[in-house]
């Protein structure tokens, strides 16, 4: 069986759901590794209270036993605890005098105006409830479970700012060196100057009654050369990675390795030359680069060098100044719908993208590999490993 999750959940109802298929037996999960995860997407400057209201603390109530998974489908549970206040708004059965509070002008670059037209909706809520951001801490969830899974074949990632606004974090030195300094950054920059800029920028943007966006980066390291696909579109591991990253709710472009640059670049300034060292062991075996240009993917499939991610966050549509919209119900000009919400999430969005590539990687060591057990699927990683050695 594949490896698959599915998601459901409101941002406002009881909790977000989860459910996992085809993961392996055997995998001892870390319960605190998890937990510092989750508070990493919740941290961040410009984040709005709702972060301080909710726990995020993930229940497992099905198929983990004593940390350990067991082979079958695994549920997972994250209670909202925001519900408590919308209870009756929320209520999954009708209510006396229904809903008074109906959402009716939507906002500029978020889901309002197109899922009331696809669904027919007369309130808004019905199609923004299930477009939240906040059903990205299910899908972080889901990705830690991606992560104990790479950690058993050998392979690891990392995620960091680049940029928020206009404020870049420049020259940046090996993130997985850089790791500890990042996570305690509260804009995931280890760069002291930048750091205090991009701050800065958000605090600015706040009181304007703004948004920001920026770039993030996403490092995996480990991979070994030949995952993925060029047999179909959709096995393409560049494909399948920016996919995953481009359905992270606000993200707006992906870049593989320097992709954006090469499109202006000649090709002696673009690809990664080829070398043979016996002495040295990479994700090809003894096959070596010099550069990293194509961000560890050529041709669909993995190379053996780092994975490169970079993804686009576009600034959040919730505006507390709100641009100018029309009422669905009386087409007359009105303000845009307001509602409690970030300044700025590009920190969040970093952890949430980690997640997001790790499972493609999850996805793609199960497709390759096999295995009912997380022994088996990391002794034929191993074996892989072995033979590229060879070559």
């Amino acid at each position: 069986m594949p490896l698959q999750f599915l998601l459901a959940g409101e941002s406002h109802g009881k909790g977000l759901t989860g459910i996992v298929v085809g993961y392996p037996a055997g995998v001892r999960l870390d319960q605190e590794r998890i937990r510092r995860v989750m508070k990493a997407r919740q941290a961040g400057h410009g984040r709005s209270r709702r972060q301080q209201i909710e726990q995020d603390e993930v229940e497992f109530t099905a198929g983990l036993r004593h940390g350990v998974t067991m082979g079958s489908p695994i549920a997972l549970w994250i209670a909202n605890q925001d519900h408590v206040r919308w209870r009756e708004e929320m209520a999954p059965w009708p209510v006396e005098g229904g809903s008074p509070n109906l959402v009716t002008r939507p906002r500029p670059g978020h889901v309002d105006l197109a899922g009331a037209l696809k669904w027919d909706h007369n309130d808004i809520r019905n199609a923004l409830e299930h477009a939240s951001a906040r059903l990205t801490a299910m899908r972080v969830a889901i990705g830690c479970l991606a992560q104990a899974l790479m950690d058993a074949c050998a392979i690891q990632s990392v995620s960091h700012v680049l940029r928020i606004g206009r404020e870049s974090s420049g020259p940046q030195a090996d993130p997985f060196v850089m790791r500890d300094q990042i996570n305690a950054s509260p804009v995931r920059c280890a760069a002291p100057e930048p750091e205090a800029r991009m701050i800065a920028a958000i605090d600015h943007a706040k009181e304007a009654g703004d948004s920001l966006g920026g770039v993030v980066e996403v490092r995996v390291r480990g991979l070994p050369a030949g995952m993925g696909s060029n047999g179909h579109w959709t096995s393409r591991l560049d494909g399948r990675t920016a996919q995953a990253v481009m359905s992270i709710q606000a993200f707006k472009a992906v870049e593989i390795g320097d992709g954006v640059e090469s499109a202006s670049s000649p090709g002696s300034r673009t690809h990664d030359p080829i070398g043979y060292d016996p002495a040295q062991v990479t994700g090809a075996g003894h096959f070596i680069r010099s550069s990293n240009h194509a961000g560890g993917v050529e041709g669909g499939l993995s190379n053996g060098e780092d994975l490169i991610v970079r993804g686009w966050v576009k600034p959040i549509p919730t505006l507390m100044n709100p641009l100018p919209s029309v009422n669905i119900h009386t087409h007359q000009p009105e303000p845009a719908h307001v509602e409690r919400a970030d300044v700025c999430v590009v920190p969040a969005a970093s952890v949430i993208a980690e997640a997001a590539v790790c499972w493609v990687v999850a996805e793609t060591l199960v497709e390759r590999f096999g295995g009912d057990t997380i022994s088996q699927l990391a002794s034929r990683v191993d074996e892989y490993r072995r033979y590229l050695v060879t070559r």
